[in-house]
């Protein structure tokens, strides 16, 4: 019987040896992964939650300290207006803010009575300080006619404190 020779032909694999990653690039790959499925996350809940009205949240109006007699107040402005803003806001802190009058029994202002009361009997002088007022007021919230009417819209004096040092800093920067 003859013979025969077989022949053992190597056998060459399709597949390549896993390549071995350095610690680097898998954490570049698990990054590019997790920023693909928040992006994902991120569609879907803005899709899921457009039909809900909401109110955008001021930070300043939220996030309170409290306020204590041994605060020392800010550098004053200098420009005339500015620092008649910035003295309302100081009555305020120190008397307190109210709504549906100007002054109440105990000395709590509104915004108008502060300014008023501040201006000292400068009527120009205030009515510049109101008018700067209204104008940091309809940059924040656009649909008061009015600063009294603005006022009276809060259960608590944050938000029109807050405008009131906006609106001394809108005057210093306009240099009045």
């Amino acid at each position: 019987m003859p013979a025969t020779h077989t022949q053992s032909v190597p056998r060459t694999s399709t597949t390549a040896a896993p390549a071995v990653l350095s610690l680097e690039a898998r954490l570049a790959a698990v990054e590019a992964a997790m920023t693909v499925a928040l992006d994902e996350a991120a569609v879907a809940y803005e899709v899921r939650t457009a039909h809900i009205p909401t109110t955008p949240v001021v930070l300043a109006d939220v996030v309170t300290l409290p306020l204590t007699p041994t605060l020392q107040p800010s550098a004053p402005y200098a420009s005339p207006v500015a620092a008649l803003l910035q003295r309302a806001q100081q009555r305020l802190l120190i008397d307190g803010w109210c709504a549906g009058s100007q002054v109440r029994e105990d000395g709590a202002r509104c915004l108008y009575g502060a300014v008023r009361v501040e201006a000292a009997g400068d009527r120009s002088l205030e009515a510049r300080g109101l008018e700067v007022l209204m104008d940091a007021i309809r940059a924040d919230f656009g649909d008061a006619d009015s600063v009294p009417t603005f006022n009276d819209r809060w259960a608590d004096g944050r938000v029109p404190m807050r405008i009131l040092g906006q609106a001394a800093a809108l005057a210093d920067n306009r240099g009045q």
